[in-house]
């Protein structure tokens, strides 16, 4: 071990260790489930990933979701097909195409989001007592500070 994990309270690592194997789960179920209607999870992935970084060539879009150029292809002429996406010249170097959301690609975005934070609320409920809940409301910011610090 080194000596800044040796100076760590060892609680603070048992925890760390349980708190990793409670969300590991949940994240996986969170992206895993679908969400209604006609899209893929990676067009989704893409979708969602064009919304929180802007727009972006395939290349760098692939790079982003850490596949291969390739593997972007298909389901983002499916997207462009759909109306969800865009391809527009950079404006810096027109050699490049840039892909945005159109206004219903960031509606879709916004629809598969409200969806799946609805289905985690409804476990939250199902879940977790009243004070357990109000425990876990609180907790929040402090896990969104140890994710920000990472």
């Amino acid at each position: 071990m080194t000596t800044a994990v040796l100076a760590l309270d060892t609680r603070l690592i048992q925890a760390a260790g349980e708190l990793r194997s409670a969300l590991r789960p949940l994240s996986r179920r969170l992206r895993s489930d679908p969400v209604q209607g006609e899209l893929s999870l990676s067009e989704l992935s893409l979708l969602a990933r064009l919304d929180h970084d802007g727009p972006m060539t395939p290349a760098e879009l692939a790079r982003c979701e850490q596949v291969r150029p390739q593997s972007v292809g298909v389901p983002l002429a499916r997207l462009e097909e759909l109306g969800l996406v865009v391809k527009n010249p950079d404006a810096t170097d027109g050699r490049k195409l840039l892909l945005s959301l159109t206004p219903s690609g960031v509606a879709r975005v916004g629809d598969a989001r409200a969806e799946r934070t609805l289905c985690l609320a409804r476990a939250i409920a199902e879940a977790l007592t009243a004070e357990e809940q109000d425990l876990l409301i609180r907790a929040v910011p402090l896990l969104d500070r140890v994710s920000r610090a990472l």
